[in-house]
């Protein structure tokens, strides 16, 4: 079981990215980390910090429950897409391990299909 996000654009060929449950946790995780915060520390996490104390473009993507559902809105990715490639880029500059490998891979896969909704003005959808 796990998680799927790709574009609502009704075509089944598209591209998509998915996760295992603890692996999507595990990935926002280290996103979270590069912004310079725990997500453990964060409301809906475990933690009592709030989101309205935290400044990062990928809050519509970290803030979220781990199980699936809804949508990010084309704007919404616009904002996520610049700072998750400048993320990506840094973590290929680190001594790749292999959990940073995967967690890498993840991204170039979420990034392409970011620019895809954007591209296409559609939504992405988490499943």
């Amino acid at each position: 079981m796990g998680l799927i996000l790709f574009p609502g654009d009704g075509d089944t060929t598209s591209p998509d990215v998915a996760w295992s449950y603890s692996g999507f946790h595990a990935f926002r995780c280290r996103l979270a980390q590069a912004e310079g915060f725990a997500l453990d520390e964060m409301r809906g996490f475990g933690g009592e910090r709030l989101w309205s104390n935290v400044s990062t473009t990928l809050e519509p993507f970290l803030d979220r429950p781990d199980d699936g559902g809804g949508e990010l809105s084309t704007a919404e990715c616009t904002g996520i897409l610049p700072r998750l490639e400048t993320i990506t880029g840094e973590w290929q500059e680190q001594t790749a391990r292999p959990l940073l490998q995967q967690h890498i891979e993840n991204a170039r896969q979420l990034a392409l299909v970011l620019s895809l909704c954007i591209e296409k003005d559609v939504e992405l959808l988490f499943m």
